[in-house]
């Protein structure tokens, strides 16, 4: 009962984008939601982590390849600002700041061998989504990848005791969590319906 109603919201999300984007989004964000309901699925079980983790890993690799589509790519200024350049590099650094001081706490835990480079890599791929989607100049797309990153920030320091466990702790992941999800969700819906309007002034 659990694992339905966490992963329910997410798996609605991913039927939205379906109706609404065709089965080629699949390959896209319908799919990284819907391996993101597994890792939700997954971390329910806290010895099922990097399986859920691996889900999740899995859904920014999606995010980031749908991000490089033509309907994304189309509406982007041929030429890129110094102001974008400068944000992409501060993602970066955010990136490895967060991992840099995770690190630490990731080599006590029971498996340190598996985890540790697991989560560089995972923060490797939610970067690089985050960077493809500000890449996109798409603001909800921008936004969702930015609340999924804090949201995930907030998961890692409570899970590998950063912080000392909150009583609001999993309400404040829960809730940027489903509200990133939701954004890159609707993100890509409105895509689609510019992209088709913009064809359809022009045939």
């Amino acid at each position: 009962m659990a694992a339905a109603a966490k992963s329910a919201p997410v798996i609605f999300l991913a039927l939205v984008v379906l109706s609404n984007n065709g089965m080629g989004s699949l390959l896209g964000v319908a799919g990284g939601l819907l391996l993101s309901a597994g890792g939700d699925v997954c971390l329910i079980w806290p010895e099922l982590f990097l399986h859920g983790m691996g889900s999740f890993a899995a859904a920014h690799l999606l995010y980031s390849l749908c991000f490089l589509t033509e309907r994304y790519t189309y509406f982007i200024p041929s030429s890129s600002s110094t102001f974008f350049y400068v944000l992409y590099l501060l993602l970066w650094l955010l990136g490895g700041a967060v991992y840099v001081h995770l690190l630490p706490f990731l080599q006590e835990v029971p498996d340190a061998a598996v985890l540790t480079p697991g989560v560089g890599v995972y923060v490797l791929l939610i970067v690089v989504m985050a960077t493809l989607a500000l890449r996109t100049r798409r603001p909800l797309t921008l936004l969702g990848s930015l609340v999924f990153m804090a949201s995930d920030a907030c998961l890692a320091l409570q899970q590998f005791g950063v912080v000392p466990p909150h009583e609001y702790g999993q309400h404040v992941v829960m809730a940027t969590y489903y509200l990133a999800q939701l954004l890159i969700a609707v993100g890509d819906v409105r895509t689609k319906v510019d992209e088709d309007s913009t064809k359809w002034k022009r045939s």
